[in-house]
């Protein structure tokens, strides 16, 4: 099994950051290039892109737990995938941002030093655009 985690400073505070996270129909600007979700149900999306395996969509699971400032998701047709985001306040009205991603059919992470380095900036990258995100929605909110 091999598991990734990653952390970014966010510009606003966890309210605010947590609903531009959570929100499904803001998803996929922040999410990694080549991956794309939606809704397909109650706690339900469907996924794809070229970084997920197979054809098609996939069916995955998908809930946000706004008391707790979390998302957690999974792979329906891929159970051997699973991840969770969650935010928490920091410093002078900002948060923080910790993305965890499990692959259970992977190697552990040290055994293939160019898949976590791929993982880990995938990870990277949709922080960054999320960070961005929220920044727009601070500066287009005043």
């Amino acid at each position: 099994m091999a598991e990734y985690e990653a952390t970014c400073g966010m510009p606003a505070d966890s309210v605010v950051v947590f609903g531009v996270a959570s929100d499904l129909t803001l998803m996929n600007r922040w999410l990694p290039h080549g991956l794309w979700v939606r809704e397909s149900g109650p706690d339900q999306v469907e996924a794809g892109g070229e970084v997920v395996p197979g054809d098609g969509a996939h069916e995955g699971l998908f809930r946000v737990q706004d008391d707790q400032l979390r998302v957690e998701w999974g792979g329906r047709d891929h159970p051997d995938y699973a991840g969770w985001l969650q935010v928490t306040d920091s410093a002078s009205g900002t948060s923080e941002v910790t993305v965890h991603i499990s692959l259970l059919d992977e190697p552990e992470e040290g055994s293939s030093p160019e898949r976590a380095a791929q993982v880990r900036g995938m990870l990277d990258e949709s922080l960054s655009r999320l960070r961005d995100e929220v920044g727009d929605r601070l500066t287009n909110s005043g």
